[in-house]
């Protein structure tokens, strides 16, 4: 079942409670929902994490514990499916935000040519940010909900496969 794997792979709640720069959130991380590991955490967990990644901001990591927090759904996970969003994987999948906010405004999308400067930077953004923002949105709401659904079904599959193997496992006969 996956919630062994997840178990495994993530850290235990204590310790995260007791890392430095979280210690003044306090009471906030003692909510066992936080940390509870059932199909309708996890799902919503994904969610937040998937919409948070295309959001083009620093520190989505902070932004998506706080909603986490918030919205009380698994802590760990809402901030782990933000990874998926990289300095490999981000110019990807802003080039196609930018492009289905384009499309959906009616704008032909422009030809950058790329160079790493900040001065780059500030001009290319002002022509492309209104639909950068845009599909950002889109795309970070269709991923959230396709993930919600996704993980309720997958887990669901899960639960079902379990059930029907354990009816199949041959019974032990009562003491006499």
């Amino acid at each position: 079942m996956p919630r062994k794997l997840i178990k495994r792979l993530l850290p235990h709640h204590s310790e995260v409670k007791k890392h430095k720069y979280l210690k003044h959130l306090g009471s906030h991380l003692h909510d066992p929902n936080l940390w509870h590991l059932n199909r309708h955490s996890v799902s919503k967990a994904v969610a937040v994490g998937l919409f948070i990644m295309y959001i083009p901001l620093p520190f989505q990591m902070l932004l998506a514990a706080i909603v986490a927090i918030w919205w009380r759904v698994n802590l760990p996970i809402a901030v782990a499916v933000v990874w998926i969003s990289n300095p490999i994987t981000m110019p990807a999948m802003y080039y196609a935000a930018y492009r289905l906010g384009a499309w959906v405004m009616g704008i032909p999308p422009q030809n950058l040519e790329f160079e790493a400067s900040f001065e780059w930077l500030a001009q290319s953004l002002n022509g492309v940010m209104e639909p950068l923002l845009l599909g950002s949105l889109l795309t970070g709401t269709i991923l959230a909900i396709l993930g919600y659904l996704s993980i309720q079904l997958l887990w669901r599959i899960m639960v079902v496969r379990s059930l029907s193997r354990r009816k199949e496992r041959p019974r032990k006969a009562p003491p006499p």
